[in-house]
């Protein structure tokens, strides 16, 4: 292996026939480039589509009231579930595996928008009264001032937190709104914070357009009384947030005398069962990309192992003379594949080398989507196709290799 003669001999014979050398290696350059990319432009979009979620507990769960769909200890179906503060009281109660159990409401309901006010400027954002716990399940970077303390929620204060956009259309660029009032449909709240989303795309436009308030304080300013819209709560590492979500579920239908098949009755967004869809889905892609790569790959190599045996057949009378002067089958067969292994490496480094610098350079092109982030390659898969190269090109020689060794060395002095 480490006989430099021979690698010389080797150099020297590919400088021989460098049309075929180069014909013979583009086809493994090709095969390793187009396995970079696709693996580099898999990560982008993995990296895309969690960025996008980033904005939102992996254990998050969502739970709100719908109209019942089956009759119940005597009552009809069609009621509508009305959730109050007894219902989050039982539910941190009796759910102990919840992490962080945050009840909400909002005005005009989910979505849905409400007058903001300040000066002569205005615009319709989503208010929503939560507790100091919901940035721990929704997170956000707080830019100013701070977010919802537990003091705002004990004394009921008329304080908010803003996001960007609100910020943005009822201040002047560069005025520090920290302390300035602002009307939520004629009720005067202090800001105390602003904050920009952690999500991108759809869900941070709508996550900055929103102003937090205390729900407490929510609920008596707007004439809630104790009324709450809906819940959103994490689970605790190390239990299954569907059994949780299930036993919550159960609980509030328990309360609010729901039918135990009606399971239209509450609705409810579990976040973790999304993260599991989206990393099964990039386990398939990983897979099909590196099954794809992989078949153009060896679609090179059997473009060497031809190139391989055609060079044996050249060379017959050379490998002939060897054995006749007492070369081992061994010394054939390591000549022949030190000579694949060596095309093959030296190939697979180019077309790795053009896949990174492809990728590194998308990676530096503005793109506008929010499905599609930061494309990389890790060094793990650079060396996994690396190993494959060294690899498939021992196998690639070992045929051709084997063919050589048994070249009877008196028919091969004799061939012209």
């Amino acid at each position: 292996m480490f006989d430099l003669d021979s690698w010389q001999e080797i150099m020297a014979t590919m400088r021989r026939n460098k049309l075929r050398t180069v014909l013979t290696a583009s086809g493994v350059v090709w095969g390793i480039f187009i396995l970079i990319v696709m693996l580099g432009v898999g990560a982008g979009l993995e990296a895309g589509v969690s960025q996008n979620m980033s904005g939102l507990a992996a254990n998050a769960v969502y739970m709100w009231g719908q109209r019942t769909t089956l009759p119940h200890a005597g009552m009809q179906p069609g009621r509508r579930l009305v959730f109050d503060n007894r219902d989050a009281a039982a539910i941190a109660a009796e759910v102990s595996e919840i992490e962080y159990l945050s009840p909400r409401n909002q005005l005009g309901g989910f979505r849905s928008g409400a007058l903001v006010r300040r000066d002569n400027q205005s615009g319709s954002f989503s208010v929503s009264g939560d507790l100091p716990v919901f940035r721990h399940i929704q997170p956000m970077d707080i830019t100013r001032g701070r977010f919802i303390n537990d003091l705002d929620i004990r004394e009921r204060r008329k304080v908010a937190v803003i996001g960007r956009q609100v910020e943005d259309q009822l201040f002047a660029s560069g005025e520090n709104p920290i302390g300035q009032a602002i009307a939520i449909n004629g009720v005067y709240f202090q800001v105390v914070g602003t904050f920009d989303p952690v999500q991108t795309g759809d869900a941070a436009d709508r996550q900055a357009q929103t102003v937090f308030t205390p729900l407490a304080t929510f609920q008596q300013a707007f004439n809630f009384g104790d009324r709450v819209g809906w819940f959103a709560f994490t689970v605790k590492d190390g239990y299954d947030a569907s059994v949780v979500e299930d036993r919550v579920r159960a609980l509030l239908g328990e309360r609010h005398q729901v039918a135990p098949g009606d399971r239209q009755a509450l609705g409810s967004y579990n976040a973790k069962e999304d993260y599991e869809k989206l990393q099964n889905l990039f386990a398939g892609i990983s897979a099909i990309i590196w099954f794809a790569g992989v078949m153009t790959l060896l679609a090179g190599i059997i473009g060497v192992v031809n190139i391989m045996l055609i060079s044996v057949k050249e060379r017959t009378r050379e490998i002939g003379l060897r054995k006749a002067i007492g070369a081992r089958r061994a010394v054939i067969v390591a000549m022949i594949i030190k000579e694949s292994v060596l095309l093959t490496s030296l190939a697979g480094c180019l077309g790795i080398l053009a896949g990174v610098a492809v990728i590194e350079q998308l990676s530096h092109t503005p793109i506008e989507s929010e499905m599609f982030a930061n494309p990389t390659v890790s060094f793990a898969a650079t060396s996994i196709a690396t190993a494959v190269l060294i690899v498939a090109g021992a196998i690639a020689g070992l045929l051709p290799a084997v063919h050589a060794a048994g070249i009877d060395p008196v028919h091969a002095l004799r061939t012209e």
